[in-house]
């Protein structure tokens, strides 16, 4: 970034600490991390004695990145890791539109975050709460809390005490269990290698990962062809499966999985359940989970890749409401003109469409928008 885009961009980050109180629960047990526009995280290892004091380093500094830890220690400050004594953490999971693999990404790229890429990741965010944390593990919904990342995705954080002391190896098996990793053919179908025996299998009100298996397939059935070939099946056994989808249904209900006849059973049905599971495994990273170290983007600060508010959403209902580039919108006085220095895909944020833009174009923009291509850098300080 050059040297006028960073003064513009670090007098807007002032500004707002500067009208602005954050805070976090427990601060004084938090280890914080902070970052410049070029890294997220240059040091780390920091604490406060209390949100005051917290809160005034962030005002005098006004970092592009703050993080902090989920885990909260009796020395947060110390190094190493171990010495700081740990006393247990938020189970936490990240979820990043760039861990997705979405088609749009191969036309505007992995940096920039389109209609598409949030509303995928949203789904997929609601999937995790809404499939696993409150029916496979137990959670209510007043132990989730969700904060948006402030730019491609969304932290889940489960506050349950229960949970708190779990180690990394533990945490390391929940992640494993939601990724679908692991997960055993011959006990989903116990008759898969018995000769001449018929397919039982999962049925689509079974709990886990059998419901799920036994409903994803009904819904890939009524889906068509192509929803079945995306599971791995070859053209001829998608067909086979969609041409006798009433009867094939019918039997996955009742956990009969043989209503036509497949080949290599064991090896044909591994191939789909490991496509099913490889769909959701992409979608949260493990690493974040299983680590009681990571730090995270702190809730109700800036985003040094957007100017976007890494914003608490109050309930999972609010979660479906929920558009950011309308309610994490911070900077909305001002306007600021900017030069393209590549070609920028239109931008929609607070309601307004911005661009197409060419290289070399000098829209006077507002101020939020400015910030985010330059920040984005498709664009630079006029």
């Amino acid at each position: 970034m050059d040297e006028r885009s960073e003064r513009f961009a670090k007098a807007c980050f002032s500004r707002y600490y500067k009208s602005t109180n954050i805070s976090i629960n427990h601060a004084e047990k938090r280890e914080f991390g902070f970052g410049n526009f070029e890294k997220k995280i240059i040091f780390r290892h920091i604490s406060f004695k209390d949100n005051d004091h917290l809160l005034r380093y962030i005002r005098e500094h006004a970092p592009p990145f703050i993080s902090y830890s989920p885990s909260l220690y009796k020395f947060p400050d110390a190094r190493p890791m171990e010495r700081k004594v740990w006393e247990g953490s938020e189970l936490v999971f990240d979820i990043d539109s760039n861990d997705l693999e979405l088609s749009c990404q191969k036309g505007h790229g992995r940096s920039w975050v389109c209609d598409n890429c949030q509303s995928a990741v949203k789904a997929e965010t609601l999937k995790l709460i809404e499939e696993f944390l409150i029916p496979d593990f137990g959670f209510s919904k007043d132990e989730i809390r969700v904060n948006f990342s402030g730019n491609r995705g969304y932290h889940i954080h489960v506050t349950a005490k229960n949970i708190s002391d779990l180690g990394s190896d533990q945490r390391k098996e929940i992640s494993d269990y939601i990724s679908g990793r692991d997960i055993s053919i011959r006990e989903m179908f116990p008759t898969i290698g018995k000769r001449s025996a018929r397919l039982e299998g999962p049925k689509p009100n079974d709990p886990g990962w059998g419901g799920r298996i036994a409903s994803g397939m009904i819904i890939a059935l009524n889906s068509g062809i192509p929803a079945l070939r995306s599971l791995g099946m070859g053209k001829r056994e998608a067909e086979l499966m969609y041409g006798n989808r009433t009867n094939v249904i019918l039997g996955i209900t009742n956990g009969n999985w043989d209503k036509v006849s497949i080949p290599k059973k064991e090896e044909f049905w591994t191939g789909v359940v490991n496509t099913m599971t490889i769909k959701q495994s992409d979608s949260i990273d493990g690493n974040v989970t299983s680590s009681v170290y990571h730090l995270l983007r702190m809730p109700n600060t800036l985003h040094g890749d957007t100017a976007l508010l890494s914003r608490p959403i109050s309930s999972i209902h609010r979660l479906g409401e929920f558009e950011p580039m309308r309610h994490a919108v911070v900077f909305k006085k001002g306007e600021e003109e900017v030069e393209l220095i590549r070609d920028a895909p239109a931008l929609y944020m607070n309601g307004m469409t911005f661009g197409p833009y060419k290289s070399g174009a000098k829209p006077i923009i507002p101020t939020y928008a400015a910030l985010y291509l330059i920040l984005k850098r498709y664009a630079r300080s006029a």
